[in-house]
């Protein structure tokens, strides 16, 4: 029999429900992913127009999920949207993906993230004159990585409403330091006598494409991929729905809010970017963040030094967010028996899911090692050759471990997710909505969710075409497989945990 699932406390009111959104969203995309549009879109209006699609993506997703997470307003969001919608084997998927893949290496992407924008302080503090010198060598920052991630795990298993408070703390950082962003080329141009900011048009140029034919889909796909990953994390809020106080209003409230919220501040940001860096300067920025760099350019070192600061702030707050909301998909999944049962265990105390909080932080960690060990030239692999294709299981030679990361978690996050708010179009014929069962109902029904559904199917399949990803969805792909296999032999027939 099923053992009665410890309730979780509903201590989250919309201002909180919206930090998580908004909070968990805003990390390091924003500063650092327009390098990889500028590098894939050369056009100034196709480049913002991938971030407002990005956003209206979020959006139209909002829309609809926020409509199942009130129907469902439990521990776990799409773990238990997937389940409920799909059955036991879908439901398990997701967990098997989002914990392995998806979830961990978010968490390892912003703390790696947060390390090298703190090595990017010591350097400009202790060695100012010397940029190209390593303050830290690159494993002490794997080993500081880990130690991040450690104590955003102890300080979320010390309480839910402790957590949800500091997250609340670093979004209103967050929101004005991007505010601080998108003000500070005209604050400049009133400053000074000769200014060089906002520039001549033709840092705009090309503006657009001359044809639609000239249009690479590809590329463009390419780049909706890392704003994919810039407004990763509202799905978050329904991984807490359990803790949300009256769900049915908070919930739609807090993500569409929220969302909105971004679109804006991620569009000023990057407006801002383009008055002071040309796009042919901002693609070959490997080595620090276009917020790094912008800032200098106006403010010189004490800006890259501010410029550090807000990332490594932003980052935190996205890395907590994450450690607050992972969490419930394994207590979710412990419960079920989809999972060991020590998952679903509260601490007496502080009523959090202590163990699942420590198990998601320690396998974060295990990710931050192995993923910087296969970057390093000394650690490559052979490749398989399985006759049709060769199958090389080594990350892409040179590729900065944040990039890698990121690419594992959105391929696992498009498919699932976009399952996820397929969802609603199951319930929707399963359980006829009223009043009393859909106080919430998705505005614009069914274009929306489908419009929503159409896209990003496109989005997953561009994963599989564009070189620079596919070894990312191959093993990702890999290790869905390995899941379906684990669930038929274990849990086929009821078995349980």
């Amino acid at each position: 029999m099923s053992q009665p699932q410890q309730s979780l406390p509903r201590v989250l009111g919309p201002w909180l429900g919206a930090a998580i959104v908004v909070g968990t969203v805003i990390g390091s995309g924003v500063f650092k992913k327009a390098r990889n549009v500028s590098e894939n879109v050369p056009e100034f209006g196709l480049a913002i127009s991938v971030w407002v699609l990005g956003g209206l993506l979020a959006l139209l997703g909002a829309l609809a999920l926020a409509e199942v997470a009130v129907l469902y307003p439990r521990a776990g969001g799409n773990y238990v949207f997937l389940r409920e919608g799909y059955g036991r084997m879908a439901g398990f998927l997701w967990g098997w993906v989002e914990f392995w893949i998806i979830r961990s290496a978010s968490i390892a992407a912003l703390a790696t993230m947060f390390t090298e924008s703190f090595h990017d302080i010591l350097k400009d503090t202790l060695a100012p004159a010397s940029p190209d010198v390593e303050v830290l060598a690159f494993w002490p920052r794997q080993l500081l990585t880990g130690l991040v991630i450690a104590v955003l795990a102890a300080v979320n298993a010390r309480g839910t409403r402790l957590g949800a408070g500091v997250q609340l703390v670093i979004t209103l950082v967050k929101v004005g330091s991007l505010l601080f962003i998108i003000v500070l080329p005209f604050v400049v141009l009133a400053a000074v006598s000769e200014p060089q900011y906002p520039p001549k048009v033709d840092y705009f140029s090309p503006t657009w494409p001359a044809s639609l034919g000239g249009v690479n889909l590809g590329l463009y796909g390419a780049a909706l991929v890392g704003v994919l990953w810039a407004y990763h994390g509202w799905m978050n809020i329904g991984a807490m729905a359990g803790e949300v106080k009256n769900p049915q209003r908070n919930i739609p409230l807090s993500l569409l809010g929220g969302i909105a919220l971004l679109i804006a501040l991620y569009c000023g940001a990057n407006l801002a970017y383009y008055l002071v860096i040309p796009r042919d300067q901002m693609k070959e920025l490997k080595d620090t963040t276009v917020a790094t760099e912008f800032c200098f350019r106006l403010l010189g070192p004490i800006g890259g030094l501010i410029a550090s600061a807000i990332v490594m702030t932003s980052v935190f707050g996205a890395l907590n967010g994450n450690l607050l909301a992972g969490p419930r998909v394994l207590f979710a999944m412990g419960h079920d028996g989809l999972a060991p049962r020590k998952l679903q265990e509260l601490h007496p105390r502080f009523a959090t899911p202590m163990i699942a909080t420590f198990v998601l932080a320690a396998w974060s960690c295990v990710l931050v090692f192995v993923v910087g060990a296969l970057t390093q030239p000394e650690y490559r692999l052979p490749v398989i050759p399985l006759g049709f294709t060769d199958l090389d299981l080594n990350l892409p030679k040179g590729k900065a471990p944040f990039d890698v990361v990121t690419d594992f978690a959105m391929f696992g996050a498009v498919a699932f997710e976009t399952l996820a708010v397929a969802s609603i179009f199951v319930f929707r014929w399963r359980i006829p909505p009223t009043p009393e069962n859909r106080p919430y109902r998705c505005w614009g029904y069914p274009v929306v969710p489908a419009i929503y559904i159409l896209i990003m199917a496109a989005v997953f399949a561009n994963m599989f075409v564009t070189e620079e990803q596919r070894s990312e969805a191959q093993i990702g792909l890999g290790f869905i497989g390995i899941g379906v296999v684990v669930y038929l032999i274990r849990f086929r027939g009821g078995r349980r945990l």
